[in-house]
C-alpha cells in the first residue's frame, strides 16, 4: 500500500488556520501598503492556489481511466457491473431527493428570507448559462473521446472507460493480459497523487487566503440567517443522514468514517471542486475505508458528477429564500415539482466551484422567481461553496461503502483499522 506523508491533515489544519489568519491581517489592517497588498493576493495566494488545484486537475482524467479500466478489466463476472451501476445512481438520486426536500421544509418553517430588507442588488454580472437534460444525456456519449478528456467531462469519461475495460476484458486472453499494463500505470497515477498531497498544506494556505483578502467575512451581514441555516442543513445532511446510511445500510461505524474523511473533506472544503478532489477521496475510499477499488474507481468519478447533495440543500433554501424576499407563496404543487428539477438538474451540475448557481437560475426560471436575487446568494456563494462541497464528497464516499458492502467485497477489517 502507497504510504501518505504523515502528519498531513494536521499539516492541512495549520495551513488553512495560516491562510485564514494572515489574508484576515491584510484585508482588515493598513499595516502595509496596497502594492505590498495586491503583490501577496497575486503571487502567493491567487498563484499558489491556481498552481495546487491544476495538480490536482491534472491527475483527475487518467486517474479516473486508469482506475476504471484496470477494474472493469479485471472482474471475473460482468454482471456485477450492472447491479453496481444500478445502486451508485439509485442512492445518489434517493440522497439528493432527500437533501433538497430536508432544505425546502425546514426553509418554509423558519422563513430566512421574512426579515430581509435590504433589496437586491442594484447589478450583478451575466447569469451564467446551463445544459439541458437532453444536452447532458448527449454528451454521455462522446464523439470524440479525445475532447472529452480534455474539457474533463467527466460522465463521457466514465462511459468510454468502462467500454474499454469491458472490451479489454473480454480480450485479455488475446493480448497477453494487456489489462496488468493499467495496473500498473493506475499504481504510478496513484503515486503521483501522494506526492502532490505532500504539498496540500501550502495549496489549502493559499486557497483560503485568497477568498479572505478578496472579500472578507462582512459579506454574511445582511443574509445571517440564510447563511447560518444553510450551514446548519449542510453539516445536518453531512452527520446524520449519511450516518443513519451507513449504519443501516452497511453497518459501519460513522465515528470511523468521517475519522478516516477527514483529508477529502479538508481537500473539499479548500477547492470547492468535487472533480479535483476525486484522486484524494479514489485514495481515501480505496485504500482506508476498504472499498474495493473496482467499485471505487467506479462510484467515486460518477457521484462527482451527479451526487450534488449540498447543492441542492443550497438549490432548495435559495428558491424558498427568494421567494420570500419577493413576496412570493409557493404551493405544495410547486415544492414537489421543485424538489423533481433539483434531482434532475444536479446530474448535469459541473463539478467545479458554484456550478451550482447554473441549475438555480434554471429553477427560478422555471417558477418566474426574480434572477435578480441571484446578486444575494452569490455574494455569499464562495464560502458556502467549499462546505458544500465537502458534503458532496461525503455522499461520494458514504454511497462507496454502501455498495461495496453490499457488493460483499468491503475490506471491514481496513476500515476500522486505526
Amino acid at each position: 500500500m502507497i504510504e501518505t506523508p504523515k502528519n498531513l491533515t494536521r499539516n492541512i489544519l495549520l495551513g488553512l488556520l495560516l491562510g485564514f489568519l494572515v489574508a484576515s491581517f491584510l484585508y482588515y489592517t493598513n499595516f502595509f501598503p496596497t502594492t505590498f497588498k495586491n503583490f501577496i493576493q497575486e503571487y502567493i495566494f491567487n498563484l499558489g492556489g491556481d498552481i495546487f488545484l491544476n495538480l490536482l486537475k491534472l491527475m483527475v482524467v487518467p486517474l479516473v481511466f486508469f482506475s476504471l479500466v484496470s477494474g472493469i478489466s479485471s472482474l471475473s463476472d460482468m454482471r456485477s457491473l450492472g447491479s453496481i451501476t444500478i445502486k451508485t445512481v439509485g442512492l445518489y438520486l434517493f440522497t439528493t431527493t432527500i437533501a433538497v426536500s430536508m432544505s425546502l421544509l425546514v426553509g418554509s418553517i423558519i422563513q430566512p428570507g421574512a426579515g430581509y430588507s435590504s433589496g437586491y442588488p442594484s447589478s450583478i454580472e451575466s447569469l451564467p448559462q446551463g445544459q439541458s437534460l437532453y444536452d447532458t444525456i448527449v454528451n454521455i456519449f462522446p464523439k470524440n473521446i479525445f475532447q472529452a478528456f480534455v474539457e474533463n467531462q467527466m460522465l463521457a469519461i466514465v462511459f468510454f472507460s468502462i467500454i474499454f475495460g469491458i472490451a479489454l476484458n473480454k480480450t485479455n486472453h488475446l493480448t497477453d493480459n494487456f489489462s496488468n499494463a493499467f495496473e500498473r500505470l493506475n499504481t504510478v497515477f496513484m503515486q503521483l497523487v501522494i506526492m502532490i498531497m505532500t504539498f496540500a498544506p501550502i495549496g489549502v494556505f493559499c486557497l483560503i487566503g485568497r477568498f479572505v483578502i478578496a472579500d472578507g467575512l462582512d459579506i454574511f451581514q445582511d443574509v445571517f440567517v440564510y447563511v447560518l441555516l444553510l450551514i446548519s442543513l449542510l453539516l445536518f445532511h453531512a452527520l446524520f443522514t449519511y450516518s443513519i446510511l451507513l449504519r443501516y445500510f452497511a453497518k459501519l461505524s460513522p465515528l470511523t468514517f468521517f475519522k478516516k474523511m477527514r483529508e477529502p473533506i479538508l481537500f473539499a472544503f479548500s477547492t470547492s471542486s468535487s472533480a479535483a478532489t476525486i484522486p484524494v477521496t479514489l485514495k481515501t475510499t480505496s485504500q482506508d475505508l476498504g472499498v474495493n477499488k473496482n467499485v471505487a474507481s467506479f462510484v467515486v468519478p460518477v457521484g462527482a458528477t451527479i451526487n450534488m447533495d449540498g447543492t441542492a440543500i443550497m438549490q432548495g433554501l435559495a428558491t424558498v429564500f427568494i421567494a420570500q424576499i419577493s413576496g412570493i407563496d409557493l404551493t405544495l404543487f410547486q415544492y414537489i415539482q421543485i424538489v423533481l428539477l433539483a434531482v434532475a438538474t444536479s446530474i448535469g451540475t459541473a463539478a467545479v466551484p458554484s456550478a451550482g448557481i447554473i441549475t438555480l437560475v434554471i429553477i427560478l426560471q422555471q417558477f418566474n422567481l426574480p434572477l435578480e436575487a441571484i446578486g444575494i446568494i452569490l455574494a455569499v456563494d464562495r464560502v458556502l461553496d467549499m462546505l458544500r462541497t465537502s458534503v458532496n464528497i461525503s455522499g461520494d464516499a458514504t454511497v462507496a461503502c454502501i455498495v461495496s458492502s453490499s457488493e460483499g467485497n468491503l475490506d471491514r477489517d481496513q476500515f476500522t483499522y486505526k
